[in-house]
C-alpha cells in the first residue's frame, strides 16, 4: 500500500503570479504571523498586494479552483517565515512551480509536503500565458518523472534529489515518522539519565 505521506503527482488549474523576489513578507504580512495555529492564513495570503492590486490573480475568482502556482526567479525570498507556505498550502496551492526559489522558503515548503520545482524562464513563461489565456487549462507536475504536462506538451522540470527524495519516500513528514516509531523514541529517552532526572523532579 502506498503511504499517504508521499508525494508524487499534482493535478490541476495553474495559477501565475509575474514577478521577480517575491518575498515572504508579501506571501503573508507580518500582522498574521502572532497567530498560534496556522489555522486560517490562507484567507491572508498576498493581503496586502491584493488590497493595491485590484487584478492580483488570488482575487480573481476564475483562478479560485487554482492547486499549483506558476511564479518566476527567487519566489518566497526575505525573511525566513515558515507562514508563508503555510498559508500557501490553507488557500490551496498543492505545488509550486518557479525559476528558482529561496533556499529557506523551499526547506519549509518540504517540511509540510509542499513540492517546489523549477523549470527553464521559457518554459514558465509559456506556461503562465497559457493559464492567463486560458484558466480552466488541466496542469499535472510529476515528481517522479520530473515533468509538467500541459495539455499535449511535457516541459522538464528539476529538484534536488534529496527533496525529491524526501517527497517521494514521505520522508518529508519528520513529525509523522516520529509518532510512527515513538515506541523506539521512549526506548531512547527511558535509556537517558537526564530524562529519568528531569521526570522524577
Amino acid at each position: 500500500m502506498t503511504d499517504s505521506r508521499e508525494i508524487d503527482r499534482i493535478e490541476g488549474r495553474g495559477i501565475a503570479l509575474r514577478g521577480i523576489n517575491i518575498d515572504t513578507d508579501r506571501i503573508i504580512p507580518a500582522r498574521f504571523l502572532k497567530a498560534i495555529t496556522f489555522d486560517g492564513l490562507g484567507e491572508h495570503v498576498f493581503e496586502d498586494d491584493r488590497a493595491s492590486m485590484p487584478d492580483h490573480p488570488f482575487s480573481n475568482p476564475a483562478y479560485r479552483q487554482a492547486t499549483i502556482l506558476l511564479a518566476n526567479e527567487n519566489f518566497g525570498s526575505g525573511s525566513s517565515r515558515e507562514h508563508a507556505p503555510q498559508a500557501l498550502k490553507r488557500w490551496g496551492i498543492a505545488a509550486c512551480l518557479a525559476e528558482s526559489f529561496s533556499e529557506i522558503f523551499q526547506g519549509n515548503s518540504l517540511a509540510i509536503g509542499l513540492p517546489c520545482v523549477t523549470a527553464a524562464h521559457s518554459d514558465i513563461e509559456s506556461v503562465m500565458t497559457t493559464v492567463e489565456e486560458a484558466p480552466d487549462t488541466k496542469l499535472a507536475v510529476s515528481v517522479s518523472g520530473l515533468t509538467l504536462q500541459v495539455g499535449d506538451r511535457r516541459i522538464t522540470l528539476h529538484i534536488p534529489a534529496g527533496v525529491r527524495g524526501a517527497l517521494l519516500n514521505g520522508y518529508w513528514d519528520a513529525t509523522g515518522l516520529l509518532l510512527e516509531r515513538f515506541e523506539e523514541v521512549e526506548a531512547v529517552a527511558a535509556r537517558l539519565p537526564y530524562v529519568q532526572r528531569f521526570e522524577g523532579s
